[in-house]
């Protein structure tokens, strides 16, 4: 497996795990992300995947069906993510993005999978479950709030910072840096 199929995994199993933590009712509670529901945030990062994939040329198939099952929909949309990111050649495809030239497995492991991190704790906020993350897991985020610099805070990705006290735990630094409350 390559580096972007092991990284997407890697993402995708804790999320799994809160998913399965959601009740039926749960799906339409607020996320931390304005105006989105639990089930909206799981619609957003399909959406956002699957745009980015096509554009690449990956055919993934028929959109899940959120609305009717949004944890299933995300499995049966990760599945397919997976199998195309097991091709070596998909992860080596240069374009130019938003940062200059790329491919499309470093497009991947540095915005997808950071947003499948961040989306994660959103999840668990809006459901009242507790989630953590690993010491990896707030590198790759920080690592990505580097890169990103400004572009982090334009419409659609992060709120403005908000303040911590100094003696805030790491966690609640980083997703304070993303605009979010812990």
């Amino acid at each position: 497996m390559n580096t972007t199929a092991t990284q997407y995994a890697a993402a995708d199993r804790p999320l799994i795990d809160v998913l399965d933590a959601v009740p039926p009712s749960g799906w339409t509670n607020p996320s931390p992300c304005e105006g989105w529901s639990a089930a909206d945030v799981i619609g957003h990062m399909i959406e956002t995947q699957r745009e980015f994939l096509t554009t690449h040329g990956v055919d993934l198939g028929e959109a899940p069906d959120v609305a009717a099952d949004p944890a299933g929909a995300w499995r049966r949309h990760a599945k397919r993510v997976a199998d195309a990111l097991a091709d070596d050649a998909l992860a080596a495809t240069e374009f130019d993005g938003f940062f200059g030239r790329t491919t499309v497995g470093a497009a991947i492991e540095q915005f997808y999978v950071w947003d499948m991190l961040v989306h994660r704790w959103d999840l668990a906020r809006a459901v009242g479950a507790a989630d953590r993350f690993t010491d990896d897991e707030l590198d790759r985020i920080e690592a990505a709030a580097e890169l990103d610099g400004e572009a982090l805070y334009m419409e659609g990705i992060c709120e403005p910072a908000v303040d911590v006290p100094d003696d805030a735990d790491r966690q609640t630094r980083v997703l304070a840096r993303l605009g979010r409350s812990a």
